[in-house]
Order: structure tokens, then C-alpha cells, then sequence
């Protein structure tokens, strides 16, 4: 079985609308965020072994600021220039490259591919928006990543800051 974790950055800030949308930081919203979700996520027990983030200054923030939460060594993190802003076929480019020693692995990436994404691998489940610092998981009855698209995937959760804690 391998688990997949889908998570979108924390709350950017628009404060300086001169800032390139490649560098913009996280809001005071998303600092606290990340960190609360990063929390919810090991409370269920699940703990990613590795952690995929696209480039971008609040993506990266974000990865980071969980992977702390998690004793994660930040520097493992591996940053994959293509999730930027990417279309949902780009993250499969990316799970099939995954060594099959890894079972659990964290997506962080951006709106509306990361939903649109979370669409195409589930039909159990559809969702409008996976928010800032929103989790959508699911796991796969396979042991390849590169077999990932084709194997049955069960929905696990779809957790977010606002969603009220059960």
C-alpha cells in the first residue's frame, strides 16, 4: 500500500502587490496554520517519508514549517520545479519517479492543480477546492509508485484549518 498526502501551501500574503507570485510569503494566518495542520496530520499517525514541494517561496515555507513539526530533516526536502503551478498530469510525472522503498509521500503544491489532481485519483469523493494548508489523502493498493494511476485508490481524509475537528 502506498499512502499519498496531497497539501496545499499555507495562506500567502498579498501585502506587496510588486512581489512576483513565485516569491510571495506566507501571511501571519498561514504561519499558524502549517504548523497546526502538520499536528493534526501525526495525531492521525501518519507521517510522510518523504516530502515533495514545488519551488515556490510559499510552498517551500510551508514544507518546511511542517517538516519541523515532524523532526524531518529539512534539508531532505526534494523541490521539483515542475509542481509550480502545474496541471493534475504533472503530478503523476512526479509519484512515478518515487523509490518503492518509500510508502508514504507529501505533495505540496498549488491551486487548481492540487485539487484538480485530487479529483482525477478519486471517484469516491469530489471536492471544490482544497484550501490553504488543506490535506487530502488517499491510499493505493499497490506497491509502485509507477503503478500509482492504475491501482484502486481509497479516500483516507480531507482535513483543513477551518474544518472542525471530529
Amino acid at each position: 500500500m502506498k499512502t499519498l498526502l496531497l497539501i496545499r501551501h499555507a495562506k500567502s500574503s498579498w501585502n506587496d502587490p510588486d512581489v512576483d507570485d513565485f516569491d510571495r510569503p506566507l501571511n501571519k494566518r498561514g504561519k499558524q496554520n502549517a504548523p497546526e495542520m502538520a499536528t493534526r496530520l501525526a495525531t492521525r499517525g501518519i507521517m510522510p517519508e518523504l516530502l515533495i514541494a514545488s519551488p515556490a517561496k510559499r510552498t517551500k515555507t510551508t514544507a518546511r514549517m511542517m517538516a519541523k513539526e515532524w523532526h524531518y530533516d529539512r534539508d531532505a526536502i526534494m523541490f521539483e520545479d515542475e509542481l509550480y503551478l502545474c496541471y493534475a498530469s504533472t503530478f503523476l510525472k512526479v509519484i512515478t519517479k518515487v523509490d518503492d522503498d518509500i510508502d508514504t509521500v507529501a505533495i505540496f503544491a498549488h491551486n487548481p492543480g492540487i485539487t484538480d489532481f485530487a479529483n482525477y485519483i478519486t471517484q469516491e469523493i469530489r471536492i471544490d477546492n482544497i484550501p490553504t494548508s488543506g490535506i487530502f489523502a488517499v491510499q493505493a493498493n499497490t506497491d509502485s509508485w509507477k503503478d500509482f494511476d492504475s491501482a484502486r485508490k481509497s479516500f483516507l481524509f480531507f482535513d483543513y484549518p477551518k474544518q472542525e475537528v471530529v
